[in-house]
C-alpha cells in the first residue's frame, strides 16, 4: 500500500472515531431540550459527558491536522470552499466548550438557562452541518482546473447534502439517547429508552434513503456491504434498546455510525474531493497528497503517539463508567 493510500485510511479512521465519540455527546446536548424535564435532569445529562466531551474533540483536531499535513491540496480546497459552514461549526464548538465550563459558575437561573440553550443549539447545528459537509464531499462539488472551489454557498445546500445533515442529526441523537440510557438511573433512563425507539425509527428511514442514494450514484460491492452492516446494526440497536440491553444498543448504534462513515469513504476513494465540472479536475489521493518523505515522517510519529492517546482515552471512559441520576446531583443552593 502506498503511503498516500495509507493516510487516506488513517484520516477515514480518525473521522470515523470522531463521529462515533462526538456523535453521542452531540446527541446528549440535543437531548437537554428533548428529554430533560427540569434543571436537575439537564445537569444529569451534561454530567454524563462532562468528563469525556473534550477528549472526544481531540479526534477532530487529529483528523484536521492529518488532512492538512498529508493532503494539503484537499485541506486548502475544502476549507476555502466550505469556509462559512466550517466557520459556523468552529464557532459552535467554541461556544459549546465555554457553555460546559461556565454554566455552573453562577447559580442565577437566567445565567444557567442561557448556557443550557447554548449547549442545545451548539450540539444540534454541528450534528447536522457535518452531514451536509460530508454529503457534499462525497457527492462532489464545483472544482475547477486550478483545484479551487468555484461554487456558492447555495450550491452546498443540495437535496443529497441536506439529507445527509438530517441523517447525522437523527443518528447522533439516537446514539446519544442510548448512551443516556446506559449512563443513567431512574425515570430519565426509562424515558431515554422510550425516546431512543422513535429516534432509531427516524434514523432508519432517513439512513436507508441516504445510503440507497449513495449506493445508486457511486457505490460498488464493498460500499454495499458497509451499507448493509449499517442498516443491520441500526436495526439491532433498536431491538436491543427495546429489550433493555443498553450496552448492546449503544455498541450497535456505534457500529451503525462506523459503517455509515466507512461507506462514505469507500465510495469516495480514490478521490478525496470529486469535481462535478470535470472528473479530470477532481482531487485524488495522488494529486492532493504531500511528498513521500513528509508522509513517512508522519507515519512514524503517528505510530508512536496514537496508541498512547487511545489508551489514555479508554482509561478515562473506564474511570467514569458508573451510572448517575438526579439523586447524585448536589443542591445548587
Amino acid at each position: 500500500m502506498e503511503l498516500h493510500d495509507l493516510w487516506f485510511v488513517v484520516i477515514a479512521f480518525l473521522w470515523t472515531g470522531y463521529f462515533f465519540l462526538e456523535g453521542f455527546d452531540f446527541g446528549v446536548g440535543v437531548l437537554t431540550k428533548l428529554l430533560a424535564r427540569d434543571r436537575s435532569e439537564r445537569r444529569v445529562l451534561i454530567n454524563t459527558i462532562g468528563p469525556v466531551w473534550d477528549g472526544n474533540e481531540v479526534w477532530l483536531l487529529s483528523a484536521g491536522g492529518a488532512t492538512f499535513a498529508a493532503f494539503p491540496e484537499w485541506y486548502a480546497t475544502l476549507f476555502s470552499g466550505f469556509y462559512l459552514p466550517l466557520l459556523l461549526i468552529l464557532v459552535c464548538l467554541i461556544v459549546r466548550g465555554v457553555a460546559f465550563e461556565y454554566r455552573a459558575k453562577r447559580n442565577e437561573e437566567r445565567w444557567q438557562a442561557n448556557w443550557e440553550h447554548a449547549i442545545f443549539w451548539t450540539s444540534l447545528l454541528p450534528a447536522a452541518l457535518w452531514g451536509v459537509a460530508f454529503g457534499n464531499i462525497v457527492h462532489g462539488v464545483k472544482i475547477d482546473a486550478d483545484k479551487e472551489y468555484v461554487g456558492t454557498l447555495v450550491d452546498l445546500l443540495g437535496p443529497y447534502a441536506l439529507l445527509g445533515g438530517l441523517v447525522t442529526l437523527a443518528l447522533f441523537t439516537f446514539h446519544g439517547a442510548v448512551f443516556t440510557a446506559l449512563k443513567t438511573v431512574g425515570d430519565i433512563r426509562v424515558r431515554a429508552r422510550r425516546l431512543a425507539t422513535g429516534l432509531g425509527a427516524a434514523s432508519a428511514v432517513l439512513g436507508a434513503g441516504f445510503l440507497g442514494w449513495t449506493q445508486t450514484d457511486q457505490g460498488d460491492g464493498t460500499s454495499l456491504a458497509a451499507a448493509v452492516v449499517a442498516v443491520v446494526a441500526l436495526a439491532g440497536a433498536i431491538g436491543c434498546n427495546l429489550a433493555g440491553r443498553e450496552g448492546w444498543a449503544f455498541a450497535l448504534s456505534g457500529v451503525s455510525i462506523v459503517a455509515t462513515v466507512s461507506m462514505l469513504f469507500l465510495t469516495l476513494f480514490p478521490d478525496v474531493m470529486p469535481s462535478t465540472l470535470d472528473e479530470r479536475w477532481s482531487l485524488t489521493v495522488t494529486n492532493a497528497s504531500s511528498s513521500p518523505y513528509t508522509l513517512k515522517i508522519m507515519t512514524w510519529c503517528a505510530a508512536v503517539a496514537a496508541p498512547l492517546v487511545m489508551l489514555y482515552q479508554a482509561w478515562t471512559y473506564w474511570v467514569f463508567r458508573k451510572r448517575i441520576g438526579t439523586q447524585h446531583i448536589a443542591d445548587a443552593h
